[in-house]
């Protein structure tokens, strides 16, 4: 049961191409900007279309797939946790940043 803790699946679109960074150890990181989509009927039965955005970080292997592969529009299923983070913004005002660390990424649609 404790693979099943701070475990997150997600199936959506990428709002943006990779973003790319390369350290200077030669590892990658790529962020990720990937839209989910809900749909459900409300009390008057009008058909209501809402959709989240989620920040993903992608390190190792999986970051030079998404470098190569991936791209604006795409469909894919990522799998990771939940990470947890604040800073200090410019005027004092402290700032909350949830994202989720990728592990592994299907490319789901029709080959590009």
């Amino acid at each position: 049961m404790n693979n099943l803790r701070n475990r997150v699946q997600l199936i959506g679109h990428l709002g943006a191409n990779p973003e790319v960074k390369t350290l200077e150890n030669g590892n990658k990181m790529v962020k990720l900007s990937l839209a989910t989509n809900e749909s459900y009927k409300d009390k008057n039965g009008e058909l209501i279309k809402e959709t989240m955005w989620h920040s993903i970080t992608v390190w190792g292997n999986q970051a030079k797939i998404a470098e190569k592969y991936l791209e604006k529009g795409k469909e894919i299923c990522i799998e990771g946790k939940l990470s947890n983070r604040s800073y200090t913004d410019k005027e004092g005002m402290k700032r909350y940043i949830t994202d989720v660390v990728c592990t592994d990424i299907l490319m789901l649609g029709k080959k590009g």
